[in-house]
């Protein structure tokens, strides 16, 4: 495989780069509010997971 030269390489870099298509403001703020509400909906789920199997636990723990 032959070796591409440094000023080559950058070519390439900034011919990749251009192609790059960039989400809008919009889209980059849906995103960021559908993330903070399924963050917010899982943390309470697990929250809810680890209650249940403490209780479990603790439950179990109390038989011996």
């Amino acid at each position: 495989m032959a070796k591409t030269s440094p000023g080559e390489f950058i070519r390439q870099v900034r011919a990749e780069a251009a192609k790059v298509v960039w989400p809008s403001r919009q889209e980059t703020v849906r995103t960021a509010i559908f993330v903070a509400i399924m963050m917010t909906i899982l943390s309470v789920f697990f929250l809810g997971v680890d209650q249940l199997f403490g209780t479990v636990v603790r439950w179990l723990l109390t038989l011996v």
